[in-house]
């Protein structure tokens, strides 16, 4: 148990040093090529913040676990609004101001109803992750359209004062490789730790997908995020949270898909998904704002905290 439970920190610890080296080689060759910050921010961040998760799920899935996969997906969903927003809230304030993020989030909820429609029969087939391919295809051309077209002044500040600075396409190149490499071995050391503490513990690969394994693939996006409403930058930690569950529900969900296609556990439909929609409509209430600016208050945040807290407790006494 305690060499599991190691190798899974110190695969947690290689995971998010290799995330930040591969999106910081990815930012940075495609400044290279004169992309603007706003569309690399808005795809190339989005993406590469949920590589983690692919990683883990594809890993899980080879082998044989794509329950682990499946639940590291939504895990992650909810943890990255229930614990992720949740601090960074508890931290400071986060206000919405941003057009483009209020344009994202519905975009969030026609998402997870695709993946909800697929596996309403228990099953993932190579089919669905087809059409989960296809879509995180779609999700990526829209986000670049939206982009190119629109002028955010707001988020393109952001985005530009994160870009790496004055990096050449040949430390680019190298960073994505080592990024790439230290990711695969890290997805390699989570998968056989969470699969030994699960067997240890006599629960399911769902239960530590769910819980360790989504809680530590959220890391990156907790670190983000409260770096960014330090820098007094709101947007963009909620705009990494709604793009990295965008993400995750279509490409992190393939995996196991393309990979592993195969039923499974029922409690997914039952728990879970309501969960992450819950959460979900919580965030879209507290952006959008309505009648008054969009805002997540620190009590919101508490609350946020304190719902992701009772689902921990739901799985600990149902496991």
């Amino acid at each position: 148990m305690l060499l599991a439970c190691t190798v899974i920190i110190l695969g947690f610890i290689l995971l998010v040093w290799g995330a930040d080296r591969f999106v910081d080689g990815a930012s940075g060759l495609a400044k290279s090529f004169q992309i603007p910050p706003l569309v690399i921010g808005l795809t190339i961040v989005s993406l590469c913040t949920s590589l983690p998760e692919m990683l883990v799920a594809g890993v899980a899935a080879v082998d044989g676990n794509n329950n682990l996969g499946i639940g590291n997906a939504i895990g992650s969903n909810i943890a990255n609004i229930g614990l992720v927003l949740g601090i960074t809230a508890l931290v400071a304030p986060l206000m919405v101001r941003s057009v483009l993020l209020r344009r994202e989030m519905p975009v969030l909820f026609l998402v997870m109803f695709l993946a909800l429609a697929l596996m309403w029969d228990g099953n993932l087939s190579r089919m669905d992750g087809v059409v989960l391919l296809l879509g995180m295809v779609g999700l990526v051309y829209w986000l670049f359209r939206l982009g190119m077209q629109e002028r955010d002044a707001l988020m393109e500040a952001e985005f530009t004062e994160n870009m790496p600075k004055n990096m050449s396409a040949r430390t680019s190149v190298m960073w994505l490789l080592v990024g790439l490499v230290v990711l695969l071995l890290s997805s390699r050391m989570v998968v056989w730790g969470a699969v030994e503490v699960a067997t240890m513990l006599g629960v399911s690969d769902l239960v530590i997908g769910l819980t360790i394994v989504a809680i530590g693939t959220s890391l990156p996006e907790l670190v983000a995020s409260v770096v960014s409403v330090l820098k007094n930058e709101a947007d963009l930690a909620i705009g990494n949270i709604v793009g990295s569950n965008m993400f995750n529900t279509l490409a992190v969900l393939s995996m196991p898909a393309l990979l592993a296609p195969n039923d499974f556990d029922a409690e997914i439909l039952s728990r879970d998904i309501p969960v992450m929609f819950i959460f979900s409509l919580a965030l879209l209430v507290m952006a959008y704002g309505f009648k008054r600016a969009g805002r997540i208050s620190r009590v919101e945040g508490g609350l946020l905290l304190s719902g992701f807290s009772a689902y921990l407790y739901m799985l600990y006494v149902q496991a």
